[in-house]
């Protein structure tokens, strides 16, 4: 057959694992009942009586906003300028002080899309964390991009040496360097970084710098749901030391902070020391925005906007209240694992734990796990656990029956 798309792209259909075994769950309570099956695939936070998380505030606000409000385009291609300004305000909360603009994207998935497909040339490489969301690759392959990566973690604490020894290698053959850090609450592992690590990574990419440009892309996309809430945006202040060759893109979701997966709205915020820098990825991130998207939802925006301004103690009330049954459910996992002997990647918050193995034992593993009905993610080295849609009446137990599935694994 000819080929009707072009030749570079790769042709072999996407399996998307995570909705794949969702529906094995969705089918398996189908037919066995809800109390026989354990979900923990589902990567949205869920309520106790296992319904889907919907704040109240944020979606009252949504319904009271005028049909043509909801109807409208945006303002512009990078988005309504009352919505950037007060991505700026709540994202950073005055803890970065250089030159920025925000664009408008769908999700946070188009902020982290738009950085990995307009700051390299097909056939350069970025680098991603080994353990990831795996889009990140999947966006690095359909533009044609190489990929290195790091390991997460070097015992408790982040691999910072396994960080310095892919960007060197990238440099070997590229001028310039692009970084995927997804921090705080890491998806899968839910490992946030200290300070001291952040600063240990802005003084290693300002040395990198000094050889080519330098891009550092956070995606924040669990953020509103660290543990530590303000003190979990501090560490944006380190953002302040960074050279004057390099630029940071910070990738904000609302589909996670407002709870509103599926209205697609997120910012890119770019923050650079010299202004120039800023001006020119403003200048290609709102082309590719217009030639993409063309515009970013308008609901969602005037939603943000109206949610902030005018229902700010509802909006943290209703959302502290997840944070803490979080909390809870990850606490008790985590007691009940450490009682059990599972191990596990470093966790400190966030909406999954994720089990550490090597591949060939995590896949006999996760196919021993459904045939007790107990449903997870396979992710590179592990398993993933997500602790954000079960009640605690799901989690308790659970780090127990899966440590005696998994020496039964072992002893076949």
């Amino acid at each position: 057959m000819n080929n009707f798309v072009k030749d570079s792209v790769s042709q072999t259909p996407i399996v998307d694992t995570v909705f794949a075994i969702v529906n094995r769950a969705k089918e398996a309570k189908k037919a066995l009942g809800p109390e026989a099956v354990t979900d923990a695939t589902i990567g949205s936070l869920f309520t106790e009586a296992g319904e889907l998380a919907a704040l109240d505030c944020v979606f009252d606000s949504l319904k009271h906003l005028d049909n043509k409000v909801l109807a409208s385009y945006a303002a512009g291609f990078t988005g309504n300028p009352d919505f950037r300004e007060k991505v700026i305000d709540w994202v950073l909360d005055g803890n970065s002080h250089l030159y920025r603009e925000v664009i408008a994207t769908p999700g946070g998935t188009g902020a982290v899309a738009m950085t990995i497909q307009e700051c390299l040339d097909p056939g350069q490489t970025v680098v991603l964390p080994e353990i990831a969301w795996g889009s990140y690759s999947l966006m690095a392959q359909m533009n044609n991009l190489e990929t290195e990566t790091y390991e997460l973690f070097d015992g408790d604490h982040f691999h910072i040496e396994s960080l310095k020894a892919a960007c060197r290698k990238t440099m070997e053959k590229q001028d310039k360097l692009v970084v995927v850090i997804n921090d705080p609450c890491h998806n899968p592992t839910g490992y946030s970084m200290t300070r001291k690590e952040w600063e240990q990574v802005i003084d290693f990419l300002n040395e990198c710098s000094r050889r080519c440009p330098v891009v550092l892309l956070n995606d924040i996309a669990y953020i509103d749901f660290a543990y530590g809430q303000k003190e979990a945006k501090k560490y944006f202040s380190v953002f302040d030391d960074i050279s004057g060759n390099m630029a940071v893109v910070v990738a904000f979701s609302l589909s996670k902070s407002m709870t509103s997966y599926g209205m697609r709205c997120g910012a890119a915020i770019l923050i650079a020391k010299e202004p120039q820098i800023v001006q020119q990825l403003k200048t290609v991130f709102e082309k590719d925005a217009r030639a993409t998207w063309s515009n970013v939802n308008n609901g969602a925006m005037a939603m943000f906007v109206d949610v902030l301004d005018n229902h700010l103690a509802d909006y943290d009330a209703q959302r502290l209240a997840y944070v803490d049954l979080l909390k809870q459910r990850s606490e008790l996992f985590l007691k009940e694992a450490g009682a059990a002997g599972l191990k596990h990647y470093p966790y400190k918050e966030g909406f999954f734990v994720t089990l550490a193995m090597d591949n060939s034992l995590r896949d006999r593993y996760h196919e021993a796990l459904m045939e007790e009905h107990i449903y997870t993610v396979k992710v590179n080295k592990g398993i993933r656990v997500a602790i954000c849609s079960m009640p605690l009446e799901k989690v308790r137990g659970l780090a127990r029956r899966m440590k005696d599935i998994l020496d039964r694994v072992q002893a076949a």
